[in-house]
């Protein structure tokens, strides 16, 4: 579409028209960081045409979206964390070979070929850690957050146990 041509001829896609909505909903808003109430929310869909039970569904979606993306955020977290024991692992392990290997009294010798092979686990876990894309992160994520979740249900049936047995 040019801007030469006329207001009756102009038509856009649904993904244009979310764009160029989601723009002047930013641009209108004073502050970036103003929320809309439901009731505002709803008078918007309103003014689209759009459907309550609409809005509610799209609601519910979003909300699982969110919950999905925070539970990834969770996960990134974790393998941050368990890295940096591996890491520190390494760096004992690396510590205490060199110590040895220096006070042998050779200098470093056999210590390096132990370094080399820990700075390759190294390369290796960090390139694990940092993927976010592809079919390894997916799998584990599925696994961390199935483990994760069982953890909460066992953790919610033995508060509940407890909570009975207190009474």
């Amino acid at each position: 579409m040019t801007a030469f041509e006329p207001n009756s001829i102009r038509s856009y896609s649904q993904e244009d028209v979310q764009q160029i909505l989601q723009l002047a909903i930013a641009s209108h808003a004073e502050n970036t960081d103003r929320e809309f109430s439901y009731n505002e929310l709803l008078e918007i869909a309103a003014e689209l045409e759009i459907p309550p039970d609409s809005l509610k569904l799209a609601e519910r979606e979003w909300q699982v979206q969110q919950s999905e993306v925070q539970r990834r955020q969770v996960f990134q977290l974790y393998r941050r964390d368990r890295f940096k024991k591996r890491f520190g692992k390494y760096a004992i392990i690396n510590v205490f070979f060199i110590l040895v290997d220096l006070l042998s009294g050779g200098g470093l010798s056999w210590s390096r070929y132990i370094l080399l092979f820990c700075a390759f686990l190294v390369g290796l876990d960090i390139w694990n850690t940092f993927q976010t894309k592809g079919e390894e992160y997916e799998k584990a994520f599925q696994n961390w957050n199935r483990k994760h979740q069982i953890k909460q249900t066992i953790n919610s049936v033995v508060n509940r146990w407890f909570k009975a047995l207190q009474i």
